[in-house]
């Protein structure tokens, strides 16, 4: 017999049971929605024997692990699907991504959007099938074999064939694939499937190797949460900032900068006023601003472990005759900043924030809009502190961001990335730091999950996954808590005992990249900005020329009083502007005539809520300020 604790309630079970056979004896429904099992914290296949005591979670669809097993199997069925309809086909890798799936592939001829109705429709005849998929394991040599042919695949298995250990697959009826796994039982249990979209990408991310056929696809248990998702996908098809920035006139892209974005005039309003809101809660919160420089020597990125781990991301120069790189980040220049005084006990924390524009080499096929730059504004900011002040600045931090976020209607889930396997400092020091951020969070009365294995390559970190207005999630705001760079640069303090120390350090970012933040905003809000960042905030409508004098006259009054306002004087008819106004997305329309002109008022109508009346020009300002002041989001 062995003890199974499931979540708390320890039960006993014949030596060898699957985990789905416990899921069946805790209920028919569960069973029927199980995608995967969490065996003492390992992912596996619902069929995997269970031959120790251990702690067991049925993974559904509702968690994390259990879409991915659900949306992994998709991808094997979507391969499936492909090998029937166009034999030859030599397939690459087909993983469960954040949003869906997708499978890479090498056709003899190639494929379009046409195609995906066909494909997609073989796909539900192989769930109709409810085929098992069937792991096995093959000796490298063997399963070389097997995938003869599949040169994608054969890669794969030389590159794991040095460790010595058996090659694993996943068979399902005449489709066998390489693969680690987990997956659900049958094809039968992916129930709603749609592909959507066709794309290029080439084999690893490497313009220098062959453009592969991407197909993507996403898959539900139930027809309406299908329904759902493509209807948000709709709305998220409006609401892309590329269509918007360009409507808008916020900013554009050009063939002769790839990756690196025109900010237009309105598009330069909307990220000074990020700025100076950024300036303003740093400055309410004790830090100080400073700027670096944007190119540094490879001396400098070498004694602070990026040139080992960034490399291949930096653009290099060389000036007279020695090697430089232009800052894929602000850290070393940061640690500069603190070398540059002495500094005391009393002296600490020291906050220092940065706006520094920073390059990152980019694969070209990774650039997406704002999302994906190959150069950016990031809101760092470096806090230096005493071992004892760490808690507290971590605190701090967190109710920046709560501050920040709130402001743009934005909910947040925290998300905690432990030691990578490309690190550097000990074990110990790891686990230290990484209890420390545990218990700062822990003690605001803030949940976190873990996410194994991706801390920064010098310290454990905090990530700030923030859910916009569709539910979808963006990785923004960041905490790093960093013990290698202080000592690779011997940063030092004079402590309360007259001795030096050294300090410890937190990077973090709020808005993670201006421009990027710029692209969730366009999409969170729908191009459709709160007053205070709104690039126009009222735009003066002249029902006729003779009432432009005092169309002009209200401009001069209204920017006097702080307020961004345009004046469409063209000759075209009221309700021909009003819609033009409403496409541009612009908060107020100031429509202006005979009666308004006579009476010295204006008629004021609002993007969303329509016709407000008639209103004093100073009863609109006074609401307009009202309405900035508090950064309404409306």
């Amino acid at each position: 017999m062995v003890k199974i604790d499931l979540k708390g309630q320890v039960k006993e079970f014949e030596n060898g049971v699957t985990a789905a056979e416990v899921a069946k004896s805790i209920g028919m429904g569960l069973y029927k929605s199980a995608c995967a099992a969490k065996i003492d914290g390992e992912v596996k296949d619902l069929r995997t024997p269970i031959d120790k005591d251990c702690s067991l979670e049925i993974l559904t669809f509702d968690s994390p692990e259990g879409k991915h097993a659900y949306w992994h199997t998709a991808s094997h069925i979507l391969a499936q699907a492909v090998q029937r309809l166009y034999p030859g086909t030599k397939f690459a890798i087909g993983p469960a991504i954040e949003n869906g799936f997708y499978y890479d592939m090498e056709l003899e001829a190639p494929l379009s959007t046409d195609d995906l109705p066909k494909i997609e429709a073989e796909m539900k005849k192989i769930i109709k099938e409810d085929i098992p998929l069937e792991r096995f394991e093959l000796p490298p040599q063997e399963a070389k074999e097997r995938m003869a042919g599949q040169d994608y695949k054969e890669e794969l298995i030389d590159e794991h064939a040095g460790n010595g250990e058996n090659i694993s697959f996943y068979q399902q009826k005449d489709f066998t694939d390489l693969c680690a796994g987990p997956h659900l039982m049958s094809t039968g249990l992916v129930k709603a499937v749609k592909l959507t979209a066709i794309t290029g990408a080439y084999w690893r991310g490497d313009a220098s190797n062959k453009m592969l056929t991407r197909v993507y696809g996403i898959a539900f248990p139930k027809q309406s949460m299908l329904d759902e998702h493509l209807q948000m996908l709709e709305e998220a098809k409006k609401r892309d900032h590329r269509k918007l920035g360009k409507e808008l006139g916020l900013f554009m892209l050009r063939d002769e900068g790839p990756g690196f974005p025109f900010f237009l005039p309105k598009g330069m309003v909307l990220k000074n006023l990020l700025i100076d809101y950024w300036r303003e809660v740093h400055k309410k919160y004790g830090y100080v601003e400073v700027s670096t420089p944007i190119i540094l020597s490879r001396k400098l990125w070498e004694r602070s472990g990026h040139w080992d781990h960034y490399k291949d991301n930096m653009y290099t120069t060389v000036i007279d005759d020695e090697d430089y790189a232009i800052k894929p980040m602000n850290c070393p220049g940061g640690m500069m900043v603190y070398q540059s005084q002495p500094h005391s006990y009393r002296d600490l924390p020291l906050r220092v924030g940065e706006l520094g524009l920073v390059h990152r080499h980019e694969l070209s096929g990774a650039l997406h809009g704002l999302f994906r730059v190959r150069c950016f504004t990031q809101d760092d900011a470096h806090l230096f502190m005493t071992p004892e002040q760490l808690k507290e600045e971590l605190k701090g931090v967190v109710r920046l961001f709560d501050e920040v976020y709130s402001v743009f209607g934005l909910s947040y889930k925290i998300e905690l990335s432990t030691m990578p396997e490309d690190h550097i400092g000990t074990v110990e020091q790891w686990e230290h730091n990484q209890e420390i951020l545990k218990e700062a969070i822990t003690e605001m009365g803030k949940d976190f999950e873990i996410n194994e294995g991706d801390g920064a390559f010098y310290g454990p970190k905090l990530d700030f996954h923030l859910a916009d207005s569709l539910g979808r999630t963006w990785q923004c705001g960041t905490v790093q808590l960093d013990s290698q760079l202080p000592e690779r640069f011997e940063l030092e303090y004079i402590g309360e005992d007259g001795q030096k120390h050294r300090p410890v350090m937190l990077h973090r970012v709020v808005l993670g990249s201006i421009e990027r933040f710029i692209g969730v905003i366009t999409e969170h809000f729908a191009g459709k900005f709160p007053l205070w960042l709104s690039p126009v905030q009222a735009v003066i409508l002249p029902i006729a020329e003779r009432h432009h004098a005092y169309a002009q006259q209200l401009q001069q009054q209204l920017e006097a009083a702080g307020l961004r306002v345009e004046c469409d004087t063209r000759s075209e008819k009221i309700g021909y502007k009003i819609r033009e106004a409403q496409l541009q997305k612009t908060p107020y329309m100031l429509v202006v005539g005979d009666k308004e002109q006579e009476d010295g008022t204006v008629s004021v109508r609002h993007r969303k809520d329509g016709d407000l009346g008639s209103m004093a020009l100073q009863a609109f300002i006074h609401k307009a300020q009202a309405e900035v002041a508090s950064k309404e989001i409306k």
